[in-house]
């Protein structure tokens, strides 16, 4: 699959199904890096694509999360 069309993919999820796709890449992931361990692992680009696979959806998650947060009060920049 393209990069487009899994970023379109991965936009029309909801919530729920965006943590459900990120469990599933965290345990590809975990595989991968036991593959890579044992000396199995034939294709090491996948982990590099599993990682930022993860990026993508945690930051899809951080956005909406935020997003939800746009009636909080602001936060003072450069504080947590």
């Amino acid at each position: 699959m393209k990069l487009n069309e899994t970023k379109r993919t991965l936009a029309g999820k909801n919530a729920a199904e965006l943590q459900t796709e990120l469990e599933a890449l965290l345990k590809e992931q975990f595989g991968l890096r036991m593959q890579g361990a044992t000396q199995q692992l034939t294709n090491t680009s996948k982990l590099k694509d599993v990682r930022r696979g993860i990026a993508r959806v945690r930051t899809l998650l951080w956005q909406r999360n935020r997003s939800g947060e746009a009636g909080a009060a602001p936060r003072a920049k450069g504080h947590s």
